[in-house]
């Protein structure tokens, strides 16, 4: 290492000053600037004193050709719940969608059955019972509307509805030639009424078949009013036997 200059020049004189360090000849004549870097100039000519030195140190260098590892998850346990959570969703929107669609081809079945015995027309056995109850016109009165409001007025509120429901089921079947069959609900029952009875009558058994499902089904009793209203139009709109077209001769 060098010494600089001005450090060079300091140094010299600070020697200069030192006692003992000057000759007693030198110490009376005035310090010049050319004297002090002369004894400068000495003192870097001396070997214990001056000359270059080379300092090392020592400095901690990381290795970084070493890859970095990546780092790992904190709760690895979380990351497979959520995956398998994913996975778990999948598979029951899978299943979800095949009962959706097995549900739809039963009822579309169903739906094609009915559609082809209505529209082929073809000859089918007479019920004597849908579902549970007995349509066979011998198990019914002759005034079916009188009976149903005997019954009502007495309190029978649901045997009025019953044989009124069950005369009307008879009086489609066996004199309309409705085709309904023994496992009919109330709803393909007027569904199919619909598509064969007139306007009026239609919308008769819808009514009838209303309040008979109230009665059931919503375990509400109707309005005394409305219920012999249906017993007192049973005849007029659902006759025992259909009436011949216009025109038709009588035998």
């Amino acid at each position: 290492m060098r010494l600089r200059p001005d450090i060079g020049v300091a140094v010299g004189l600070a020697c200069l000053l030192l006692a003992g360090a000057v000759p007693a000849s030198l110490a009376a004549e005035p310090i010049t600037v050319e004297r002090v870097k002369a004894a400068t100039d000495a003192v870097q000519s001396d070997p214990l004193l001056g000359g270059e030195k080379t300092v090392r140190t020592l400095r901690w260098k990381s290795d970084e050709t070493e890859p970095q590892r990546k780092p790992e998850p904190s709760a690895p346990w979380l990351i497979d719940l959520i995956r398998w959570m994913a996975e778990s969703a999948r598979v029951l929107m899978w299943l979800l969608g095949a009962a959706a669609v097995g549900v739809l081809l039963v009822y579309l079945r169903r739906w094609i059955r009915l559609r082809a015995e209505e529209s082929v027309g073809r000859a089918f056995v007479l019920p004597s019972h849908v579902r549970d109850l007995d349509i066979r016109p011998e198990s019914l009165p002759d005034d079916i509307g009188l009976a149903a409001r005997a019954l009502w007025l007495r309190g029978e509120q649901r045997a009025a509805l019953s044989l009124l429901y069950r005369g009307a089921l008879s009086r489609l079947v066996h004199g309309h030639a409705v085709p309904i069959r023994a496992a009919s609900t109330e709803g393909e029952c007027v569904h199919i009424a619909s598509r064969t009875l007139p306007e009026a009558s239609s919308a008769f058994f819808a009514r009838l078949v209303g309040a008979w499902e109230v009665a059931v089904y919503g375990a509400h009793t109707p309005e005394t009013a409305s219920v012999l209203a249906l017993c007192d139009e049973f005849d007029q709109r659902l006759p025992a036997a259909a009436a011949a077209p216009a025109g038709t001769n009588a035998a």
